[in-house]
């Protein structure tokens, strides 16, 4: 049994009870198979009356009646085993913190105390019974076979053996090939809950569709592994229902010869052919239940290794995994060199250097689901190296008309040009890509990536080496705290950076436009926001100095952020109130 489960029972009495108790009834019905075997073989034999049938049919309810009191009990204690064990998971989770909790990704995490808590049903329900229906019922057989037939319980005595052995050689192979399963469900879960946290990041530095490509590669891992462990499984039946085959057939081919030869009698003849088979149908239900209960066993070491403080998945270091591959963070699949950008007629202001002019011309965007607009009727012109701050309440739609300039959404009216071109609404197409390529965005809450600290930084710059990612890091003022960590810039940072503080997780995101020199359009949505004065102030001098020789666009409320720009709009209600230039009249410039 699992040594770390059997210790977590014993520790629980409602659950050693429900056990034992799940345990004395298969064994109780496994024994009532000789009493079963006696009484049907002195009936068809006509040693015992006719009226012995009844109390065959008591002996059937009574095995009926105790396989009823087995599954109720099997039951109660999966529950009890699994509800301990997602409470001692979350107040594990609780003690260590958020930082040293975000060492497993939480998709993980959902994955093992979900799905993988769940695979210890066919542990709990049926193979440990079987095992101990293994243990007692063929030894009772054996016992009573040499009381009726010594030359048959000589052949089970020797062909017995060969189920557990063969079912110990193809278990070995199954219990490796099972947690390869989990381990790549594990990653899938991981993975998959982190690209989806970090999509906005994604499609801002064009990295959405190669991330859809490491998706289909983890999922067809995940399947590949699967496959791999229905074929050992369906393979090992074989094996187990052959060898029992021949075991049993060792057995009556002899019976039936001696009683066509009259050295031996009918009812003996019956209820050694009876039995003989109850003697094998333990360990090939064991061999059977043990394929599916790998799964389950594999999720227990893993939420064992959570409570004991160990990795609940072990990640490839830093560097250590190709980028891509599964079991890599998202940043570091992110990392590959892009080809799936192609250039493309009608995408040439979109592609062309230098600061661009960008033009709104009455644009509207709405939401779903919304009446009121979230711009209504805009119309703005941004010179090429034109520093813009965008000022308003809350809703007002400054961060709609970032999100409107990098794609996330399409306007429902009106027209979106760069250098006189339009963009188009879709938000996806090589004009997009292209357009995207020059951006460098910085956003109010910056997803970090379960990756290193170089794989978050060269985000949208893949081929971006350490000296360019250290000159990106000081230029963004991040160097300072980044060497003083563990393993410097090939540390692995906690889900969403949640190890860093907000201003350390800001200066990184500053680094990753800092590691795009050829983009010459900067959006910033409130870099400064909930940043203490120490943390400010290294961030506003961060995006001065990356705004120089840029189109900039900055949503902003702070002060010193507003100062660094060349004109002020404030907006109200999804339109242009005014201008620091011109005040606007229906939101023309």
């Amino acid at each position: 049994m699992h040594k770390d489960l059997l210790r977590l029972i014993r520790s629980e009495r409602a659950v050693r009870r429900h056990l034992a108790l799940c345990l004395a009834a298969a064994i109780l019905a496994g024994l009532l198979v000789l009493l079963q075997a006696e009484l049907l073989a002195g009936v068809l034999s006509g040693r015992l009356a006719t009226s012995a049938l009844w109390t065959l049919v008591l002996v059937v309810a009574a095995r009926g009646l105790l396989s009823l009191v087995q599954g109720v009990a099997a039951g109660r204690t999966t529950t009890a085993v699994k509800s301990v064990l997602r409470h001692r998971l979350l107040a594990r989770l609780r003690k260590i913190g958020p930082a040293r909790a975000a060492s497993h990704r939480s998709g993980e995490l959902v994955t093992l105390t979900g799905r993988g808590l769940d695979a210890l049903d066919p542990y709990l329900n049926g193979y440990l019974p079987a095992v101990a229906v293994g243990a007692v019922v063929p030894v009772a057989v054996l016992a009573r076979l040499t009381f009726a037939d010594l030359s048959s319980a000589v052949i089970v005595l020797v062909t017995l053996p060969l189920i557990p052995v063969f079912g110990a050689l193809v278990g070995m192979h199954t219990k490796a090939v099972t947690e390869r399963q989990w381990r790549a469900l594990s990653r899938l879960g991981g993975h998959f809950l982190d690209v989806v946290r970090g999509l906005p990041t994604l499609r801002a530095f064009g990295r959405a569709r190669y991330q859809a490509e490491v998706i289909a590669h983890v999922t067809e891992a995940h399947r590949s592994a699967t496959m791999r462990t229905l074929r050992v499984a369906f393979l090992s039946s074989m094996v187990l229902e052959l060898a029992a085959s021949l075991s049993l057939a060792l057995v009556a081919v002899p019976v039936g010869l001696r009683l066509m030869g009259g050295t031996l009698d009918l009812p003996t003849a019956l209820l050694v052919l009876l039995l003989a088979p109850e003697a094998y149908m333990p360990l090939r239900n064991m061999g059977t239940r043990f394929h599916a209960a790998m799964e389950g066993v594999a999720a227990a070491d893993d939420a064992f290794a959570v409570l004991d403080g160990e990795a609940a998945a072990p990640r490839p270091a830093a560097g250590g995994a190709a980028p891509g591959a599964p079991g890599a963070g998202a940043a570091a699949a992110a990392a590959a060199p892009r080809t799936d950008v192609a250039p493309s007629p009608g995408t040439d202001a979109a592609a062309a250097p230098g600061a661009p002019e960008i033009r709104l011309e009455n644009v509207t965007v709405r939401y779903p689901g919304r009446e009121d607009a979230a711009l209504q009727d805009v119309s703005l012109v941004i010179a090429p190296g034109e520093r813009v701050a965008l000022v308003g309440e809350s809703g007002a739609g400054k961060s709609t008309l970032l999100h409107l300039l990098l794609g996330f959404v399409a306007p429902q009216s009106g027209r979106v040009l760069v250098d006189g071109v339009e963009l188009g609404g879709a938000g996806a197409g090589a004009a997009w890509e292209a357009w995207r390529g020059r951006l460098a965005f910085v956003p109010q809450r910056p997803h970090l990536f379960a990756a290193s600290v170089a794989d978050n930084v060269r985000l949208g710059s893949p081929g971006a080496g350490l000296d360019q990612v250290r000159t990106a890091a000081r230029a963004a003022h991040a160097d300072a705290f980044v060497t003083e960590l563990p393993d410097g810039y090939d540390t692995v940072l906690g889900e969403r950076g949640v190890n860093l503080s907000a201003g350390q997780r800001q200066r990184i995101a500053l680094a990753r436009a800092f590691c795009r020199p050829a983009a010459d359009v900067l959006l910033l949505d409130e870099p400064t926001a909930r940043l203490d004065g120490r943390s400010e102030a290294a961030i506003v001098a961060a995006t001065r100095d990356l705004a120089e020789g840029r189109t900039a666009v900055i949503v902003a409320h702070r002060p010193a952020m507003i100062e660094l720009a060349d004109r002020v709009i404030r907006m109200g209600d999804g339109r242009i109130v005014s201008d620091s230039g011109a005040v606007t009249s229906g939101g023309v410039r």
